[in-house]
């Protein structure tokens, strides 16, 4: 039902400057990374240069019209960038809708993996590149012209991979949208470092702006939008007078129209747009970057210090108590007969909320203990995921002959509203702690490393719950017997044998409770160790590094 709250996490890079971060949703949830200690704060994110850049230099000031054109700019690219990532959100919903199994969601759920595992090939993209034609060019221009063919390609033939005779083909459907996936990851690698040099140090902190309106807008297009035009029932009561059989846009149409878009606007930036070229009287951040097996070392030597292994690991373990509610419940309300698009479009009123709720959330994450705000959050996510599976069984008995009375939807943006609120106030706390105890003479690379634990620990457990929806359920076959419904293939036969197959017991309920318990557990015991982590003095998260 809900977006992740995975980040995105921004390169590997080492750099002497500010940084706190922005929220995620749709998709997911993305973050840029530096800190300053002095600052903790998590504001959109701002870039200045050191006292150490700027002493001894004259001030440099220039208006954001004289930049409108890069700015202009760095929103298309974030906008592509959203594109891909909100088509593979969507495809979990088509599959529902064909009955896939929850085993199979599970496989396809590591589509979602590459933006939490950047960290892995960010010092790659930031040290190999070809100097004349431009540092952040070199992987920009092939990896957004690889998005546009492999998208091209992938119209011709989508169909027969969700449409095949005895269900849609999972293994193929997830490498080809995990390609997708890992293109638009190192993409955003090569954008997020491009925008620190192509605007001016004064105008540098509008790069997150670009970053958070540009990734929404295009997981809106490639989520919502799609959905809802893909839809024959929406665009029957909404857009057509007369009823067809099939939505305005199909998935290979779709897709072949991105892929162009992705090909001219390469085209365009390759010929057109120069990486280095400077303007007389602007300032540009200057970039100071490690090589690669040297960012590696230092990331090995962050995670070993004491405090940061504890708190990595009860980063990794924190979202077990939610993944039923946050990865299962969604698929659950389209498997109850929620139409899948109405389900989507329920993210529109939640951009306000999301735009807002950081916002007043920092003010109090900004003292000396943002995980409070965690710790007290942490019982209510739990909750509302109890609610979740509530609303489920609800779902399950209310549908009526012509879908589902208004209230019903009223219900169910409240209780995502209500999620929003649980799942912000715990993400912006902390990414607060991370701006706190981030070491600033790296960090960027702490700041990364952090983050990308963050993302694996929501990961994980979501891919887990999904895979034990199948194991945990209790079905049995009726009208046929001696068979049973314990695999695809004994469904399969209980249905040739003339029977059907009946759920007795939902796995979903049982792993709700599960996870609940399991949650409430982790807040008693664990959360009050990560509580206790804000005790410990700054030289405790310092990294002791050979210069």
């Amino acid at each position: 039902m809900e977006h992740s709250d995975e980040s995105a996490d921004k390169n590997a890079r080492q750099r002497k400057s500010a940084c706190v971060s922005f929220p995620p949703e749709t998709m997911r949830e993305t973050e840029k990374g530096e800190s300053d200690t002095s600052d903790p704060e998590v504001l959109p994110f701002l870039m200045t240069a050191s006292d150490s850049e700027t002493r001894g230099h004259h001030i440099c000031r220039t208006g954001i019209k004289g930049e409108l054109g890069n700015v202009l700019l760095l929103l298309l690219l974030y906008v592509l960038q959203g594109i891909p990532l909100g088509l593979a959100g969507s495809i979990p919903l088509i599959l529902q809708s064909k009955s896939v199994s929850y085993k199979d969601q599970a496989f396809f759920s590591f589509v979602f993996w590459p933006f939490s595992l950047k960290l892995l090939w960010a010092p790659l993209v930031d040290a190999l590149y070809f100097r004349k034609f431009g540092r952040r060019k070199s992987w920009l221009v092939p990896t957004q012209y690889l998005l546009g063919f492999f998208m091209l390609y992938l119209s011709t033939f989508v169909n027969s991979l969700l449409q095949r005779e005895g269900g849609p083909n999972i293994v193929v459907l997830t490498g080809v949208f995990f390609m997708l996936a890992f293109l638009a990851a190192t993409q955003d690698i090569a954008v997020d470092g491009w925008a620190l040099t192509m605007l001016s140090r004064e105008n540098v902190g509008y790069a997150s702006t670009c970053n958070s309106v540009g990734q929404t807008a295009g997981y809106f297009l490639g989520n919502v939008l799609f959905l809802a035009l893909e839809s024959a029932d929406f665009c029957n009561n909404y857009l057509r007078t007369e009823p067809k059989d099939v939505g305005i846009v199909t998935l290979p149409d779709f897709l072949f129209f991105w892929g162009m878009v992705f090909l001219v606007s390469t085209t365009l930036v390759a010929i057109f747009k120069r990486e280095n070229e400077g303007s007389e009287g602007v300032c540009r951040v200057k970039e100071e970057t490690q090589g690669v097996t040297e960012t590696f070392k230092l990331l090995l030597t962050i995670i070993k210090m004491p405090a940061v292994f504890t708190f990595c690991v009860l980063l990794l373990t924190a979202k077990v108590g939610f993944s039923a509610a946050d990865a299962v419940t969604g698929l659950k309300l389209v498997e109850a007969g929620v139409p899948k698009e109405q389900l989507a479009l329920l993210a529109v009123p939640m951009v306000p909320l999301q735009i807002l709720l950081p916002l007043v959330i920092s003010k109090y994450t900004a003292g000396p203990r943002p995980l409070d705000v965690f710790y007290k959050a942490f019982p209510l996510r739990l909750l509302i995921g109890l609610e979740f599976a509530l609303l489920v069984w609800w779902t399950q008995s209310l549908k009526e002959e012509g879908g589902f009375p208004a209230y019903y939807y009223g219900i169910l943006l409240l209780s995502y509203a209500a999620h929003q609120v649980a799942l912000y106030s715990m993400y912006v706390a902390c990414m607060a702690f991370h701006a706190k105890v981030s070491d600033p003479l790296i960090g960027g690379t702490y700041m990364t490393l952090l983050n990308t634990v963050t993302n694996l620990g929501g990961n994980w457990p979501s891919t887990v719950a999904l895979w034990m929806v199948d194991f945990l359920t209790w079905r049995k076959c009726q009208g046929a017997a001696g068979q049973s419904c314990g695999s695809q293939e004994a469904v399969w036969m209980c249905a040739k044998k003339g029977g059907a197959c009946v759920t007795t017991l939902d796995g979903y309920f049982i792993e709700s409770g599960v996870c609940v318990v399991i949650g409430l557990a982790w807040w008693m015991v664990l959360g009050k160790k990560m509580r206790m982590l804000q005790d410990k003095s700054p030289a405790a998260w310092r990294c002791r590094v050979s210069k």
